[in-house]
């Protein structure tokens, strides 16, 4: 027998689906150097008892990459290479719709499906009967349908993975817990097991239902929670004797909430109960765990066990042969947590992963690739762990977990807000801005206003569609004032990190792409990995010589934490996002507004575009930055907590007057798309500054991390900005197709109708060929061609005259 290692490159900790698929990984991506650890058998956690099942119908753009490479390893590559069996049945699958909204779904879906080349099609229900006519599909308007998808043996492709990761170098160690991790003085970490202990670089969490505990070992955070799940094995079904091909896989959301397909000649149904969903284990997952199953509660899922019944009446008069109640580790938001955690360079997680089978391979690909070479070929921002804070509570993660198993099957609108376990994190405004009728979403743990609603308080209500809906004509309204008078917005949510000291430009200056800006100045810059990839965007101000002011998107503050923890030359960086709260200010009357509060001159030749001053408003010391995301004559004001109720009084006393009025995110967004702006969904970790067509932020006579792979290559997509032909009711919302001469060239990564200037606006990644300004193109949405053409500059004021607006005579105003 093999001696026990003492030193590894990486450690990965757990032997299921995922542990497995990076172990694989890794070796292919080059490391060898990789020991896996399994208390018990590979698969004896929650993998042995999944159903085993994958299917294309995702509208995660991100997922729908991975999806597609399990199906091709699970249908013949993984066997080839390796000789394990893995059991592949390729029986396609159905998703059905009873009504229109579902429908819509399975539209955007498809659009989608083929951005990324998907073998997909919406169908009517005498095609469905002709593939399945075992099923009740009264009342079923559509499904889309899926060829390719099937399910595997998931003990048979982890065995697989298992040998294609040996046979590359990687050493499986069963029969060995892990019983301690913890980071030593040097930066390596330190595994202890049962029989040994092992130091290295790297150590994953791939614990599945034991990971949240194995993260208390290091005093770090992994928000995942115990669910259970049912599906049932009926007895023989007399009507399958003679079948000699398999019936497609049946996802009936709305009945069943779940899924019905053959199991040999038996029936399997699988529910995820809309209601009273069960947790084990919040506190600790017992060790001596193995092949764990709990005795089934039927009076839970009794309800859709008898909607499947009368959907497939060959199965109601069956008995059920075998009873599987496993638990399954659920994140808060159902994404999986596949990469680093904050504060703890070289640990990550590959858990909390739902649906191991249809996503682990791919997501596991994603993480070595990340480990590896430092990015990822897809974006992880949906997966990385950092996206939850320290907020994210034991208590909270239940609730979340709870509310996360009860939506599994139901229609994912687009916005749709996770109402559970909030608030979280409130700004001074949280009550004020809720009685004027905000409807707040959550980012980071913070409240951010979405919209207003015309109706104030209690009454204020997100509605959920695919189309365009009353929202809309809100949103519209906030718009005009922003363009016409002035709107106010509450944006703590916002990440804000001083970096400061006699070493602040020297730990920033390598990290930029930009050059740093002089006192009294800002930057729009970014952050890259070595491999030129965008970590996140960030407004950098100079606040005084050795001190600067960052801030970025709420769900990247961990992210750029991390970042400069790693590359810190001695600067002293602090987190102020919890003690500062800030204003966005803009419209052409903002100027008049804030004057009104402050003495400081406002006018172009003391107050210039793109400066910083520290000013007071209403009394209060704020600092104040000339810009606007929405590209008006603009500031944000930034100022302690405590202020942001008294100086947001008194702009709104000063500004009513004037037109002044509250607006949200969904305003902001629909103004930075008429603005050409690009966000979040468009600078992810996939993309570099040329792909993303950002290079006007970029100083190519500077050094800074990821230069070379910035400047060096071919592109392989450009970021393209398009205009739409509208249809008046549905407008799209990312990852549909773009067609150019009727063939896939890229997806869209952003969709929003710009009501100023009444088109339908989208970004795009796509071939470089097809992104030259007055290109004819095509973007399927909602599974229907629509007209496109690139725009060569922005739909609202092209030559961005009015964020650079000189002082007008106050009766003007």
């Amino acid at each position: 027998m093999p001696e026990f290692p003492s030193h590894a490159r990486t450690v990965i900790v757990g032997g299921g689906i995922m542990g497995c698929g990076l172990a694989y990984h890794l070796a292919h991506e080059g490391w060898s150097n990789v020991v896996l650890l399994e208390k018990a058998e590979l698969t004896s956690g929650s993998t042995w008892h999944a159903a085993g099942q994958i299917t294309h119908s995702t509208s995660s753009f991100g997922l729908g990459k991975c999806v597609d490479y399990n199906i091709g390893l699970y249908a013949g590559a993984l066997e080839a290479e390796t000789g394990q069996s893995v059991t592949w049945h390729g029986c396609g699958s159905f998703r059905l719709a009873y009504t229109e909204d579902e429908m819509d779904w399975l539209r955007h879906t498809l659009s989608v499906g083929r951005a990324l080349g998907f073998n997909i099609e919406l169908v009517d229900p005498a095609f469905i009967a002709r593939l399945h006519p075992f099923y009740n599909l009264e009342g079923v308007l559509g499904a889309l349908y899926t060829p390719d998808d099937g399910h595997v043996d998931p003990s048979g492709v982890t065995q697989a993975l298992a040998a294609g990761a040996r046979a590359q170098g990687a050493r499986i160690i069963r029969r060995c817990r892990a019983t301690n991790i913890t980071r030593q003085g040097n930066g390596e970490w330190l595994v202890e097991t049962e029989q040994g202990a092992i130091t290295c670089e790297h150590v994953v969490n791939a614990g599945g239902t034991y990971a949240r505990q194995m993260g208390e070992w290091s005093g770090l955070l992994i928000p995942t929670t115990s669910m259970t799940h049912h599906y049932f094995v009926t007895d023989p079904v007399p009507e399958f004797a003679d079948l000699d091909t398999e019936l497609p896989v049946i996802r009936d959301d709305k009945l069943v909430s779940g899924y019905i397909r053959m199991e040999q000649k038996k029936g399997l149904i699988g529910i995820y109960e809309k209601e009273n969903p069960n947790t084990v284990w919040e506190d600790h997952c017992p060790w001596e765990a193995e092949n764990e199953l709990f005795a089934a509660d039927y009076d839970r899922v009794m309800p859709w066990l008898e909607n499947a019944m009368g959907r497939m009446p060959v199965l109601a008069e069956l008995g059920i042969q075998r009873e599987v109640h496993g638990a399954i580790s659920h994140p808060p938001d159902g994404n999986p947590l596949v990469g680093p955690v904050a504060g703890a360079p070289g640990y990550w997680c590959a858990c909390g992963t739902q649906i191991g089978i249809g996503w682990g391979p791919g997501l596991t690909r994603e993480l070595a690739r990340w480990m590896v070479h430092g990015a990822a070929d897809i974006s992880m921002r949906e997966f990385d762990p950092r996206r939850f804070g320290p907020y994210a509570t034991k208590e909270w993660q239940v609730v979340k977990a709870r509310e996360d198993y009860c939506l599994r099957h139901e229609i994912p609108f687009p916005h749709f807000n996770r109402l559970a376990g909030r608030p979280v994190k409130t700004s001074p405004l949280y009550e004020v801005l809720k009685a004027k009728g905000a409807v707040h979403e959550e980012v980071f743990g913070w409240e951010r206003p979405r919209f207003f609603d015309g109706a104030a308080g209690a009454s204020a209500r997100d509605t959920y569609s695919f189309r365009r809906s009353a929202v809309d004509a809100l949103v519209a309204g906030e718009v005009r004032a922003c363009r016409e008078a002035a709107g106010i917005m509450d944006i703590s949510s916002f990440a804000k990190i001083e970096v400061s000291g006699p070493m602040a430009a020297a730990t920033l200056d390598p990290l930029v792409a930009n050059r740093l800006p002089a006192p009294g100045r800002m930057v729009l810059t970014h952050l890259l990995n070595r491999r030129g990839r965008i970590e996140a965007e960030v407004t950098i101000v100079r606040l005084r010589e050795d001190a600067y002011y960052i801030t970025c998107a709420a769900f990247f503050e961990q992210r750029v934490m991390d970042h400069l923890a790693t590359h810190n030359r001695g600067a002293k960086v602090a987190c102020l996002s919890q003690k500062m709260g800030a204003l966005a200010l803009q419209g052409p009357r903002a100027r008049a507004i804030l004057s009104r509060c402050t003495d400081a001159p406002l006018g172009n030749a003391q107050f210039k575009w793109l400066t910083h001053q520290r000013i007071a408003v209403a009394g209060h010391q704020v600092e104040a930055i000339r810009m606007s995301y929405g590209g008006e004559l603009g500031w944000e004001l930034h100022m302690p907590m405590a202020a942001v109720r008294r100086v947001y009084d008194a702009l709104m006393a000063a500004g009513a007057p004037l037109g002044l009025r509250d607006y949200g995110s969904f305003a902001m967004n629909a103004m930075r798309m008429e603005k050409m702006f690009k966000g979040a969904g468009e600078l992810t970790n996939e993309v570099t500054l040329p792909e993303a067509d950002v290079m006007r932020f970029v100083r190519t006579d500077k050094a800074f991390l990821g230069k070379e792979a910035t400047l060096a290559g071919s592109l392989r997509w450009v970021c393209a900005y398009l205009e739409i032909e509208p249809d008046g009711e549905i407008d799209g919302h990312g990852g549909e197709a773009v067609l150019w001469n009727g063939d896939p060239v890229g997806a869209t990564s952003s969709v929003a109708f710009g009501p100023t200037v009444g088109k339908v606006l989208a970004f795009a990644y796509i071939k470089p060929e097809a992104a030259q300004p007055g290109t004819a193109l095509e973007v399927v949405i909602h599974g229907q061609p629509r007209r496109a053409r690139v725009l060569a500059e922005p739909a609202y004021d092209p030559a961005s005259a009015l964020p650079r607006t000189d002082a007008t005579p106050q009766a003007a105003e």
